[in-house]
């Protein structure tokens, strides 16, 4: 075999060569992150397909990294090269392709509950979760800082029975996965705190059809293995 061929073999190997070349969507998710989950979500409500690679985040697989050098997920890769890295983009993608469930809005209430989600209650989630992480404080302290936004939901689910009002949208979609986090740090306490509203609102997601079909456990990817399509079905011969 010549050099000039071993040369472009050895070039077409490469995670960097696969991803511009590839057929579908790549999109690489661990199945407990939120942000996975809420991507997770917006595709399969979209009927959006991508070949899916369930990664192990202690030991990330070298095609990830290639394609997004800080290797967080989720991790969506198109056809044509482009890279998004965030979940609300992928979202954004998802729905502009296909939203039969109306989720998309541009209702400024809806940024304020993301933003709120993502910035005030991940970091207390985070530190109330792993709380011998942060030993300055107690995990009830940090519970306590979490409920702030709590408060604000079991409020305005007082009005509204979802956080984008008379209808579900991308806010509720965007929420939701961290609340569950939430609940699952100490299920006794949850189980009886004073946010029944709030927990209706999350049963209603953790119910549904649509959650089930994302949560579904997946092997972790390895390069040459069958692909896996999701939303689920058969790969076409």
């Amino acid at each position: 075999m010549s050099l000039k061929i071993l040369t472009l073999l050895a070039h077409l190997s490469k995670p960097s060569y696969r991803i511009a070349m590839q057929a579908r969507p790549i999109l690489y998710s661990f199945r407990r992150c939120p942000y996975a989950i809420r991507s997770r979500m917006a595709l399969a409500a979209a009927n959006c397909v991508v070949e899916l690679r369930e990664v192990v985040l202690k030991d990330k697989p070298a095609d990830l990294t290639a394609a997004s050098p800080k290797a967080t997920v989720p991790v969506l890769v198109l056809p044509d090269g482009q890279i998004l890295e965030e979940s609300l983009d992928i979202i954004d993608w998802a729905l502009h392709h296909n939203d039969p469930l109306n989720w998309a809005t541009k209702d400024a209430g809806a940024t304020d509950w993301i933003q709120r989600c993502d910035g005030e209650l991940k970091t207390w989630l985070d530190r109330y979760k792993y709380a011998d992480r942060f030993p300055e404080a107690s995990a009830e302290h940090y519970r306590q800082q979490a409920e702030q936004t709590l408060r604000h939901m079991e409020n305005t689910f007082e009005a509204h029975r979802w956080l984008g009002g008379s209808r579900a949208n991308i806010a509720d979609v965007a929420v939701f996965p961290f609340v569950r986090q939430f609940a699952a740090v100490e299920p006794h306490w949850w189980a009886q705190a004073p946010y029944p509203k709030v927990r209706a609102w999350l049963a209603f997601w953790l119910d549904s059809a649509l959650f089930a079909s994302v949560m579904k456990k997946y092997p972790r990817w390895e390069p040459k293995q069958p692909i896996t399509l999701f939303p689920a079905q058969s790969v076409p011969d």
